[in-house]
């Protein structure tokens, strides 16, 4: 099984850990220590939110600067519709931000949330036929 872990930098590791957690992830104690913490999304997915400092210590790369520049945008699928709106609903009560208008393309609709760092998630829900077959499958359905 491929497992997917995304280390993403904070300004905040507190902040952060607690924003994660108010989206439903948890955190797992035997990887975050002051420079980090494992974001569990669920068996495979995992973020490792990582200090600016401690994060800067795995590239010779600049570190961009989230709050200016969007390096990467992940994104995560929901079970529905409902739940794309209740996860980006948590985040901008607990401190994120949405930075553009909800897309709704009829066979997909997704919300993006910014951290409070800055780093862009986007959750979002396919219909299955159109996931399993593509657009066009969802489209000649007559939807």
């Amino acid at each position: 099984m491929t497992q997917i872990f995304v280390n993403l930098p904070t300004a905040d590791l507190e902040r952060s850990v607690a924003f994660y957690s108010a989206l439903g992830a948890e955190i797992n104690p035997l990887f975050s220590d002051e420079n980090a913490a494992c974001v569990v999304w669920d068996e495979s997915i995992y973020f490792m939110v990582l200090t600016r400092e401690y994060f800067a210590t795995f590239t010779d790369k600049q570190v961009a600067d989230t709050s200016t520049t969007a390096q990467v945008l992940v994104a995560l699928s929901r079970d529905s519709r409902d739940d794309v709106d209740d996860v980006v609903d948590k985040g901008l009560a607990a401190g994120g931000s949405e930075p553009r208008e909800p897309q709704d393309h009829g066979f997909m609709y997704s919300r993006d949330l910014e951290d409070p760092d800055g780093n862009i998630l986007e959750f979002l829900w396919m219909e299955p036929v159109a996931a399993e077959q593509g657009p066009e499958a969802f489209l000649a359905d007559g939807a």
